[in-house]
C-alpha cells in the first residue's frame, strides 16, 4: 500500500534509519507506475546509505517520468552537487528554474554548483536570491557568510548579511550559532562564546553546547556547566555526552571523561573523534591502552607515491600536479568548520577532475595505499580490525598554506578510517631546523589539564605521502620563508572484501 510505505520510510528517514527506510519502498519502486513522492523517498534513503549513484538514477527516473517537474530537477541537481558534477548540477538547477521552479532549495543548490566550479561571484549572486525568498534561511545564511569569507577574510564583510538577519530575529538559534561559529574561526574567541550567551538560551541543547565548547579555553569550569546543563535536558544525547567529556580533559579529570567516551563509543563505535578523546583520557591516566591506539611505528608510515603514465618522472609529474593546484586555489582564507588557517582550501571534488595531472593523482597513490594496508595486517584494535585490504575514497582536497601564519590546528576526521597527507610542493623552510611545516602527531585538539604536546613527527618532501588512523590528533607547524606549501589530502574507508 503506497501511502503506507510513503510514510513509513519518512518516517524511518527522520530518525537516520536508512536501511529500514529503504526497504520499506523497495518492492513499490520496482513497478512501472510508482508515484514521484516514493521514488524521491527512496532516493533519500539510498542518500542516507551513502549509495548517491543510485540515488542519482532514482532522480533521472522520476524526472522522466515526470517531465517538467522542478523536484524531481531540483533532486537531480542536489545529488550532482553530493558526486561533485558541478556542471550537471547546474544544468539541472536551471532546468528547474524554466520548468518555473523558484525554491530557495534550488537557489541554494544552483549556488553550490557554480562554487564547485569557482564561479564565486555567480555563487554570491545564487545564495543571495535564496535568501530574497526566504530570509532567514541558515543554509544560505551560511553559505553565504562562508563563501564571502574565504574570499575576503574580512569577517565584517562576511558577516554583513548574517548580521542583519539577526537583528530582525535575534533569538534564532541556527543564525546564533553560525555567526558564533565565524567569530570563532575568525579568532575571535570571547565573541563567539558572547554571541551564544548574550541572550538567555532558552534551553535550547544547540546553543548550549556550542557554548560549553567555546569556553574550552576561556573557563573549562564554565564549559562544564554548559554541558552538565543540555546532559540534563537530554541525557542520552551524544554531543552533549560529548561536549562534557571535553571539559572534563580541560579540567584535568580523565576518569570521567574516559567514562563518558566509552558512553558514546557503544552507540557509535566507528566515530573516530570518540576514539581520540577516549585515547586522550587513557594517555592522562597512563593507561596502557593509549599507546596500544597510538602505535607510530606501526600506524603511521611514510610513502613515496609513484609516477604515473605519461611524465618522465616523479619530479615532473609533481611540476604539472602543482600547476593544476594552483589554478584551483583561487580563494583566500581557509574554510569555517576545518582545521586550516592561514591558507586556502580547494571547494572542488578534485576526485572528478578531468585535469590529466589531477586525475592521474589516484593511479599514483594506488600502490602505496595497497602496501600501507597490506603492512598494517590484521588485528583486533579499531584500525587493523576494520582492514579488508581494500578501501573507498571519502573526500579529497588540496591546501595552500601561506608562510608565516599558514598551519593546520589540531585534529582528527570523525568519519575517516585512514587519513593522509600528500605533499606537492613545499617551502625551503621544512629544510630549516625547529621542524617548520612539518606534520606532528599526537598534541590533542582540545585542551587538557596537564597540557600535553605532541610526540611523533613526519618531515614533508614531494612526492612523500603519509598515511595515519583517522583518530589520531594531527597538526602541523608554523614555517617561515615566502613560498606556500602545497600538499593533497583525503579519507579512506573500508571496502567490503573481496
Amino acid at each position: 500500500f503506497a501511502p503506507a510505505a510513503l510514510g513509513l520510510c519518512e518516517l524511518l528517514s527522520r530518525s537516520g534509519r536508512w536501511a529500514e527506510a529503504l526497504a520499506a519502498t523497495t518492492p513499490l519502486v520496482a513497478a512501472e507506475d510508482v508515484g514521484e513522492g516514493l521514488l524521491s523517498a527512496h532516493a533519500v534513503a539510498l542518500r542516507g546509505l551513502g549509495r548517491h549513484e543510485e540515488a542519482l538514477a532514482v532522480y533521472r527516473r522520476a524526472a522522466g517520468a515526470f517531465p517538467g517537474s522542478a523536484i524531481a530537477l531540483h533532486n537531480i541537481a542536489a545529488v550532482a552537487c553530493d558526486l561533485g558534477r558541478y556542471e550537471e548540477a547546474e544544468a539541472a538547477a536551471r532546468a528547474a528554474f524554466a520548468g518555473g521552479g523558484d525554491a530557495p532549495e534550488t537557489w541554494l543548490t544552483f549556488g553550490r554548483a557554480l562554487q564547485g566550479q569557482a564561479r564565486f561571484a555567480e555563487a554570491e549572486a545564487a545564495y543571495r536570491s535564496a535568501l530574497d525568498r526566504r530570509p532567514l534561511d541558515p543554509e544560505a545564511h551560511q553559505a553565504l557568510a562562508h563563501l564571502l569569507w574565504m574570499q575576503t577574510e574580512d569577517l565584517a564583510a562576511a558577516s554583513a548579511t548574517l548580521d542583519t538577519a539577526l537583528v530582525t530575529s535575534p533569538s534564532s538559534t541556527p543564525l546564533r550559532l553560525i555567526r558564533s561559529s565565524l567569530l570563532d574561526h575568525a579568532g575571535e574567541s570571547e565573541a563567539a562564546y558572547a554571541a551564544l550567551v548574550s541572550s538567555p538560551p532558552d534551553d535550547d541543547l544547540r546553543l548550549q553546547i556550542a557554548a560549553a565548547r567555546a569556553a574550552l579555553r576561556l573557563d573549562p569550569a564554565r564549559a562544564r556547566a554548559h554541558a552538565e546543563a543540555a546532559l540534563r535536558a537530554m541525557p542520552d544525547d551524544d554531543q552533549a555526552a560529548l561536549a562534557l567529556c571535553e571539559a572534563h580533559l580541560a579540567l584535568g579529570e580523565p576518569e570521567p571523561a574516559a567514562a563518558l567516551a566509552e558512553r558514546v563509543r557503544r552507540r557509535r563505535p566507528l566515530d573516530q573523534h570518540v576514539l581520540a578523546y577516549l585515547a586522550t583520557a587513557w594517555r592522562l591516566l597512563g593507561d596502557d591502552r593509549y599507546a596500544a591506539l597510538y602505535d607510530y611505528a606501526a600506524f603511521v608510515k611514510p610513502w613515496t607515491i609513484e609516477t604515473p603514465p605519461g611524465w618522465p618522472d616523479l619530479a615532473a609529474y609533481l611540476v604539472d600536479l602543482a600547476a593544476a593546484l594552483n589554478g584551483l586555489h583561487g580563494l583566500r582564507a581557509h574554510p569555517i568548520g576545518q582545521s586550516l588557517r592561514g591558507g586556502a582550501q580547494t571547494s572542488q571534488n578534485l576526485r572528478a577532475s578531468q585535469q590529466p595531472a589531477i586525475a592521474s593523482f589516484f593511479q599514483a597513490v594506488d600502490a602505496p595505499i595497497r602496501a600501507h594496508l597490506a603492512a598494517l595486517g590484521a588485528g583486533k584494535d579499531p584500525l587493523r580490525s576494520r582492514n579488508t585490504g581494500r578501501h573507498a575514497l571519502e573526500g579529497v582536497w588540496s591546501v595552500r598554506l601561506r608562510p608565516g601564519d599558514g598551519r593546520h590546528v589540531d585534529h582528527v576526521h570523525p568519519r575517516g578510517w585512514l587519513s593522509s597527507a600528500c605533499y606537492i610542493a613545499l617551502p625551503q623552510a621544512v629544510e630549516a631546523e625547529g621542524r617548520q611545516g612539518w606534520i606532528k602527531f599526537g598534541e590533542p585538539g582540545t585542551p587538557t589539564a596537564p597540557q600535553l604536546g605532541p610526540e611523533h613527527f613526519v618531515k614533508p618532501e614531494p612526492g612523500r605521502l603519509v598515511l595515519f588512523p583517522s583518530y589520531m590528533w594531527h597538526g602541523t607547524t608554523p614555517f617561515g620563508g615566502d613560498t606556500p606549501r602545497l600538499s593533497m589530502a583525503f579519507d579512506l574507508v573500508p571496502a567490503g572484501k573481496s
